[in-house]
């Protein structure tokens, strides 16, 4: 059995052997042959042979000068889809990690340093997000370009290429060769378009800009730039069309993940962690033996109040502000988390003094803030608010600190309540 020879590893997407080439050359050969013999035959022209000798090289030549040109247009398709592969797995990757970067800006920074290296003539690049309300732009991620000096102008999609080039559809891949003649015509000011100019590493000459469509609104374009005039073809163009199209999935999937993440570890009403996502980090705690960990549980004192006055309005209203006054103190270093209706739960290294001087910080925070609040903003909040807690040394055991934490936070609460 013969082996099956893969002309993808020869990079050709397709080829023609020696027999083909006999054929495609030898039948029309042979035809034109037979129709010069029965002319022989007819006329006994003495300059016959010669004719066809002549006739045959030349189309000899002009087989052969067909056959390179479909030759050459095919490995020009193979380099095509070279790329179009290319993009397909750069997106496919992207979305298979999309759980890796902690806000969207990360992943349009990493989806755009893909783009730029998947188009040959791109050098820079940038990715503007469209606001859904009034139609500003705004540079969400740059390369090759100083993202903050594009930041200082202020400009909306009515005066972007891709609305003017298309007419405000804003549906399809727009090139730009000459960008000099497009800046004059902006209405953007001198001192703006200085800013556009001197913003790239180089000026640039040619850009493709494509739009992105996210659930059929659009969510941004997606802009690809290069020093060099004319530097992006029709294949290009097509590319970029696949791409865009390939990005918008890759974003509305980062999305959706995200969604699913928020829902699954945060609660919804204060943006902390759940109880689940809590107990998850417990299991990943770094123990420093000498600054200690401490477990603090913390219950709102009058939250049912809040209730029976102001409504679950001002209930809910009440819980979002301890919960910032927690983000703001503790949040980012160390575990925090609301574990259910008015009760918090803390996980954070000591020392002791250091986490009982926190939280009287806080307490006093939350009383001057509360008192500074209006009563359009504090949600008709006419309840002061106050908190109990419990302290308790953790040392891997969850459930043996909690217990002691809560035993001590009502111990706390009751001694309140008696004492008022």
């Amino acid at each position: 059995m013969a082996p099956i020879k893969d002309s993808l590893k020869k990079k050709k997407i397709d080829s023609v052997d020696l027999k083909t080439h006999l054929a495609l050359l030898g039948t029309p050969m042979l035809l034109l042959l037979i129709g010069w013999g029965i002319f022989i035959g007819i006329t006994h022209s003495a300059n016959s042979i010669a004719n066809l000798i002549l006739v045959a090289v030349i189309y000899l030549l002009g087989y052969s000068l067909s056959y390179y040109f479909h030759q050459g247009r095919l490995n020009r398709l193979w380099e095509h889809l070279q790329q179009v592969i290319h993009v397909n797995d750069t997106t496919f990757e992207l979305v298979n990690i999309a759980n890796q970067y902690h806000d969207e800006r990360a992943f349009l920074n990493a989806l755009l340093k893909k783009a730029v290296s998947s188009i040959d003539g791109a050098e820079m690049g940038s990715i503007i997000k469209v606001d859904p309300n009034d139609g500003a732009l705004q540079f969400e991620s740059t390369i090759g370009i100083d993202i903050n000096k594009l930041r200082s102008v202020q400009f909306n999609l009515s005066q972007s290429f891709e609305y003017k080039l298309t007419k405000g559809k804003c549906d399809r891949v727009v090139v730009i060769d000459d960008m000099a003649n497009i800046n004059a015509h902006s209405t953007l000011s001198a001192e703006e378009q200085n800013v556009l100019l001197t913003a790239p590493q180089a000026p640039i000459r040619s850009t493709l800009s494509s739009p992105i469509h996210i659930d059929g609104n659009l969510y941004g374009m997606l802009n690809l730039d290069s020093a060099r005039p004319k530097a992006f073809n029709h294949y290009d163009r097509n590319l970029v069309a696949i791409l865009t199209h390939e990005a918008a999935n890759a974003i509305a999937l980062y999305q959706k993940t995200r969604q699913i993440n928020l829902l699954a570890n945060f609660d919804s009403l204060t943006q902390l962690y759940n109880r689940q996502r809590f107990e998850q980090g417990v299991k990943d705690w770094k123990i420093k033996q000498h600054f200690g960990s401490y477990l603090v549980i913390l219950d709102l004192d009058n939250l049912k109040m809040i209730n029976d006055t102001g409504g679950h309005l001002a209930g809910d209203k009440a819980l979002q502000h301890f919960a910032n006054i927690l983000k703001q103190h503790w949040h980012k270093q160390y575990l925090v988390a609301r574990y259910g209706g008015d009760e918090f739960i803390v996980l954070c290294h000591g020392p002791l003094e250091k986490v009982e001087a926190d939280l009287t910080l806080m307490q006093q925070a939350l009383t001057e803030q509360q008192s500074g609040l209006s009563p359009h903003t504090s949600g008709n909040l006419s309840q002061s608010i106050s908190f109990s807690y419990g302290i308790a040394k953790f040392q891997g055991n969850l459930a043996a600190s909690f217990k002691t934490a809560d035993d001590i936070m009502y111990r706390n609460k009751r001694l309140k309540q008696s004492s008022t």
